[in-house]
């Protein structure tokens, strides 16, 4: 016979009472101790009337904590691809400025904001940028004229998600009802503004330390305020609005760019020193599915080609955000003389063949190039290569060369890998580096509203020969 775990009784003294007047399944325990217990566990003094749940609660707590992985991994899926849109932002801060006129200064609240706004920031390239700052500090000074402009606390996160819903709620609630770009350009000229004032903090974290209860990073970056642009995505969305996401880089994109990058007609011999490098970069990028941080993490030392091998060579990262403690696999690269555009191998050897016997083959794998064609022992950065293919998407004559941002290669290498290369989903999840939690996200990089609608009108057609 089975014994209680509580008391060492006879498990036969436990007994279900069905069918009570809630209509619900209660105990009967005859047991003591496993009843005073339970009674602990449940939180109530009488047991009689309480529901004993343990399964489903446990159930329940697993999926709770579940949606509470994938709710970050969201998040942090959203902040990445709002970073790697960093460079266009320029573009779009341009498009809003309409729905930001330049006040006239007539009261002391608007003085006060253009005084502040003049005094910090000194850059001026970021006119657009400024004049949504002031508008941000004037609206708060006019609501309280005690509101400190460049205090940093706890409700600053709220200070912006208010001042955006002013500008991009709905009319008819007394907002301006601004389009979602308007929200995504003031977001990104507050993230400008909080980095001015606060240089010395860190820009990829919102925190509040336990000791001193003061807050660190930035407000922008708060959960506060991503989940409210997410949620204010989704509504401008409902109501007709197309949303700007990164878009994929597919095979005929990276094509066309390994074409500009070595136009040795058009080029000069710096240029296509410079197009060897960044091609490099793009390219190993798009086939690993690396973030753009990860693959200018690549070191000479990350690469592990065996003297005489001819067909692959291995890659390996020593970190990467799904595994800071270290990375259990690496990657082996192969040639392909099938399409020598995307071939890793060719990419390895011009890079090789450019730095030379004279590269200190350390550190940095991807080097700057000056505007002579010299090359220098200094790492790509991202807002360099960021840059990078914004000019070669506007040069390849692409009018939503916006939409292509960093995040576009780790998207569009994994389309490829679906589309062109037949893979599995389990093979792309371990290829690209997406954790269990991070998987069940995955869909976001197989498909966006901004991929592949112009193929619909082939999608039924019997020929399927034809790939997209």
């Amino acid at each position: 016979m089975a014994h209680c775990h509580s008391c060492g009784g006879p498990r036969s003294e436990w007994t279900w009472q069905m069918g009570s007047a809630d209509g619900g399944v209660h105990p009967n325990v005859s047991c003591p101790t496993a009843k005073g217990r339970i009674q602990a566990f449940m939180g109530h003094g009488d047991f009689g009337s309480t529901s004993l749940q343990f399964c489903s609660s446990m159930s329940q707590q697993q999926q709770k904590d579940q949606d509470k992985e994938v709710d970050e991994e969201v998040l942090c899926l959203y902040l990445e691809e709002e970073d790697s849109l960093e460079d266009q932002i320029d573009v779009l801060v341009a498009e809003s400025m309409e729905d930001f006129p330049e006040a006239d200064d007539v009261d002391k609240e608007a003085r006060y904001a253009a005084s502040i706004a003049r005094a910090c920031i000194t850059d001026n390239t970021r006119a657009g940028h400024i004049r949504i700052i002031k508008a941000y500090l004037t609206y708060h000074l006019r609501k309280d004229p005690k509101w400190d402009p460049k205090a940093v606390t706890a409700r600053t996160p709220e200070d912006i998600t208010h001042f955006i819903t002013y500008k991009c709620g709905e009319k008819n609630e007394g907002c301006e009802g601004r389009r979602f770009s308007t929200a995504v350009s003031t977001r990104a000229a507050l993230t400008y503004w909080y980095r001015t004032i606060r240089p010395d903090e860190s820009i990829t974290e919102w925190r509040q330390d336990p000791s001193s209860q003061k807050w660190y990073g930035l407000p922008t970056r708060s959960r506060r305020v991503a989940d409210f642009m997410m949620g204010l995505e989704k509504t401008k969305a409902r109501s007709g609005e197309i949303s700007r996401s990164a878009r994929a880089l597919m095979l005929d994109d990276m094509h066309r760019l390994h074409d500009l990058c070595f136009d040795s007609i058009n080029s000069t011999p710096a240029k296509l020193r410079w197009g060897i490098v960044r091609y490099a970069a793009y390219l190993f990028a798009w086939l690993l599915m690396l973030r753009i941080e990860e693959v200018l993490r690549l070191e000479f030392n990350s690469i592990d080609m065996i003297p005489g091998e001819r067909e692959y060579f291995d890659v390996y990262l020593r970190t990467r955000k799904s595994s800071q403690t270290g990375i259990t696999h690496g990657w082996r690269l192969w040639m392909n003389d099938s399409d020598p555009k995307i071939c890793p191998l060719r990419a390895l050897i011009r890079l090789a063949v450019l730095y030379g016997d004279s590269s200190r083959l350390s550190g940095p794998l991807f080097l700057k190039i000056d505007v002579k064609g010299a090359v220098l022992h200094e790492g790509l950065s991202n807002q360099i290569l960021g840059r990078a293919l914004s000019s070669d998407m506007q040069a390849l004559g692409y009018r939503t060369w916006s939409l292509f941002g960093t995040h576009s290669f780790r998207r569009g290498g994994c389309q490829h890998r679906i589309k062109n290369g037949r893979w599995s989903v389990d093979m792309v999840a371990a290829w690209g580096g997406w954790s269990q939690v991070e998987a069940i996200t995955m869909f976001r990089y197989f498909y966006s509203p901004d991929d592949n609608h112009e193929h619909m009108a082939d999608y039924d057609r019997n020929d399927k020969s034809i790939k997209y």
